[in-house]
């Protein structure tokens, strides 16, 4: 890899991520269903209704895969927390998932790893989602009850908590697209959960800033929108899905506004009284993580409903989920969320990796490609820091081949690859070579 830790300031912290749904093991330790249960359950939804029952059975596992975040010289771990582990129905508690994060932690600390939790990584208990879920106000009250309840038992000795992973796939690709639990493709179902999980957030917030927590942010997925020529549609298009995707979440939460092009088509299907919530979302948070892993051109389609457009990837290489690879993007986002949004506020890469078609060869995986896909990321986050962007570390994505949603087992995102049948973890290329780059 073309970096080495010294070339970051001190204090810069490597890590990976994982989610708990996508490695745990849900039909272990009292979890109850979630809807993405349900959803996978449902013909057509995801690869061969795979869903998440056993996973990478993380639950009985998490020590050894600690020790590869250890055995790589790793600074940090980024992992979630299953409300629906912690309270099966959505405000019930589970003594049994609360033990689990508490040994969980404990061993985090014991290898030398800062703790790193999200509290919403989209596994919504069923009975929230039989309410309603993300459409239904009442969902953000349970979500602020169950951030009282993880962060009792474990908020003492973690490092930092984002509130929610990627909300813009919690409402728009999930409501709207229907690609992700539940599955709506509805327009009213979209807006209330657009709005309903920034107030979720602002609970947490509200709820973590009572009890005294510090080092408390939100992570968000950006991607890089471009026009796919001169026109005036391709223009009006993109600054359609720069709102949408990339202004509506970062907006609420750093300025308390929604941006124009994206309420022209929301603000009919709107919560009465959503202006009144815009405050507590917009209260200070610590810190944002940042999600980014691709780049889309786009043009206008007149004759479609809004948002009138068309997309497409860019004409660079592909990863295995069809995705380009455009390590620029990332520089551009750190660079204009530290210029337009947070200016000194601490910025981490909290999601950023590649699927690729891995194959075990003689007891080894060989992934160039995605060696050089770290590389060339880390070395766009090392330029953003010299643009001014306050980065404080790098989290990749992920840490194990894992239940990748909607893609089931298919698409392997790991540093480490997993057999699906023995669960049999074997560290790929990528791994040693991360492992030597950042080593002291």
């Amino acid at each position: 890899m073309n970096f080495t830790r010294n070339d970051f300031p001190d204090g810069f912290l490597f890590g990976a991520a994982t989610a708990a749904y996508q490695i745990e093991g849900h039909k272990f330790g009292g979890a109850g269903p979630t809807h993405w249960d349900t959803f996978a359950a449902t013909p057509g939804n995801v690869v061969r209704a795979e869903d998440g029952a056993l996973a990478c059975d993380h639950y009985h596992r998490f020590g050894e895969d600690l020790d590869l975040l250890r055995d790589a010289g790793m600074d940090a771990y980024r992992f979630s927390t299953s409300w629906a582990r912690v309270m099966p129905d959505g405000r019930t508690i589970n003594p049994e998932g609360l033990d689990f994060y508490d040994r969980l932690v404990d061993a985090i600390l014991e290898r030398g790893l800062k703790p790193f939790q999200t509290l919403y990584h989209w596994e919504l208990p069923s009975a929230l989602a039989d309410e309603g879920g993300w459409t239904n106000r009442d969902t953000c009250h349970a979500f602020a009850d169950f951030t009282d309840v993880i962060t009792d038992r474990i908020g003492d000795r973690v490092h930092a908590i984002a509130t929610i992973n990627e909300p813009w796939c919690v409402a728009f690709l999930s409501h709207f697209l229907g690609h992700h639990a539940p599955g709506l493709r509805d327009i009213r179902a979209t807006a209330r959960a657009m709005h309903h999980i920034n107030l979720a957030h602002g609970m947490a917030m509200t709820r973590l800033r009572g009890k005294g927590m510090q080092n408390c942010g939100v992570v968000l997925n950006f991607d890089h929108t471009e026009p796919q020529d001169d026109s005036a549609g391709a223009a009006r298009a993109t600054a359609t899905w720069d709102a949408i995707m990339n202004r509506w979440f970062v907006e609420a939460v750093t300025k308390g506004t929604y941006p124009a092009p994206a309420l022209d088509g929301f603000a009919p299907h709107m919560p009465d009284g959503w202006q009144a919530d815009m405050a507590e979302i917009s209260q200070k948070i610590d810190f944002l993580g940042v999600n980014y892993y691709t780049r889309h051109k786009v043009t206008e389609d007149a004759s479609a409903p809004w948002p009138h457009l068309a997309s497409q990837e860019g004409p660079g290489a592909k990863t295995q989920m069809g995705w380009e690879i455009y390590p620029d993007g990332l520089r551009s986002f750190l660079t204009r969320l530290a210029a337009d949004y947070v200016g000194d506020l601490p910025l981490y890469v909290t999601e950023n990796g590649m699927a690729w078609d891995d194959r075990v060869e003689n007891g080894a995986v060989a992934d160039p490609e995605r060696a050089q896909f770290i590389s060339d990321h880390v070395t766009a986050t090392r330029a953003a820091i010299d643009a001014g962007a306050n980065v404080k570390g790098f989290f990749y994505w992920s840490l194990l081949d894992n239940y990748e949603w909607a893609f089931g087992y298919e698409k392997r995102f790991g540093m480490v690859h997993v057999d699906f049948e023995t669960l049999k973890r074997i560290p790929k290329a990528s791994y040693h070579a991360f492992k030597s780059a950042i080593a002291r």
